[in-house]
This record gives C-alpha cells, sequence and structure tokens, in this order.
C-alpha cells in the first residue's frame, strides 16, 4: 500500500504541470495554477502515509538531526510522506513561477524548462528563476522610471 501511494503521488501533480507547461496561454492553466487547491489530492497521501509514523515524524520535526530524520525516512511511511510533502511545496512552488511568469511577460520558451528543472530539481529551478524574475523585475523598472 505505502509504495503504491508513493508511486502515486506525482501522478496527482503532474496534470498541473503539465497544464503549465504545455498550455501555458490557455485561461484555464492561469485559473489551475491560482488555486492552492491543487494540492489536495497530494496533501491527501502524505496524510494517509505520515499518520502511521507520526511519532517519528514528529521527533524529526520537533528535535530536527540528522540521525533522527534518517530514522524516519529509513521507515517507508516515513520515505513517502516526505516525498508527498516535496510534491506538494514544489507544485506550489511550481504554480507561483508559472503566475509570476505570467505576470512579467515571460515566454513559455523559457518558463517551460524553468519548471521542468522545477520539478526536478526545485532549489536550482527556483534559483534561476528568481534570477531570471530579478532581471526582468529591473529592466521593467529601467524602462518605465
Amino acid at each position: 500500500m505505502t509504495g503504491a501511494l508513493f508511486e502515486t503521488t506525482f501522478y496527482l501533480a503532474a496534470p498541473f504541470w503539465l497544464l503549465m507547461i504545455f498550455a501555458p496561454t490557455w485561461s484555464g492553466t492561469a485559473r489551475v495554477a491560482a488555486s492552492p487547491l491543487t494540492v489536495l489530492p497530494v496533501l491527501a497521501v502524505y496524510t494517509a502515509l505520515a499518520v502511521p509514523v507520526f511519532p517519528e515524524l514528529w521527533t524529526a520535526v520537533s528535535s530536527p538531526d540528522i540521525d533522527t530524520f534518517r530514522d524516519l525516512t529509513a521507515l517507508a511511511g516515513g520515505a513517502g510522506a516526505v516525498w508527498a510533502q516535496v510534491i506538494a511545496w514544489d507544485l506550489l512552488l511550481g504554480q507561483w513561477m508559472y503566475l509570476q511568469s505570467r505576470k512579467l511577460g515571460l515566454s513559455p520558451l523559457l518558463t517551460g524548462p524553468l519548471l521542468v528543472l522545477t520539478i526536478l530539481l526545485s532549489p536550482f529551478g527556483l534559483l534561476i528563476f528568481l534570477a531570471v524574475r530579478a532581471v526582468r523585475l529591473r529592466r521593467r523598472e529601467t524602462l518605465t522610471g
């Protein structure tokens, strides 16, 4: 059961990523991306995985150290819960990046690969996006100010 939930987690988020990457200019994509409710299915999986390992989860977050976290992720439910949390936060991050890119008029040909990078390695995707965003905002200020 845990393995199936783990594998299902990404597939629950994938439709939203596909919309933002492959249908970025469709009006429905912006409406979907503006909703934080997209993560509810992933959070349901998180809850199903986290509840059985809640004592270990609580220990890992209330007194964090590397060994306690390692103990949590050694449990299938613990690793699955951490994975679901990462997927949920990455999706919210991707939605913010998508909405910001639309607001700033960034090309979908730039935003799409950044979103793919964010799916795979979110810190790197976010860092690059923040740099692109800063350049775009600075350029806007220069043109208007």
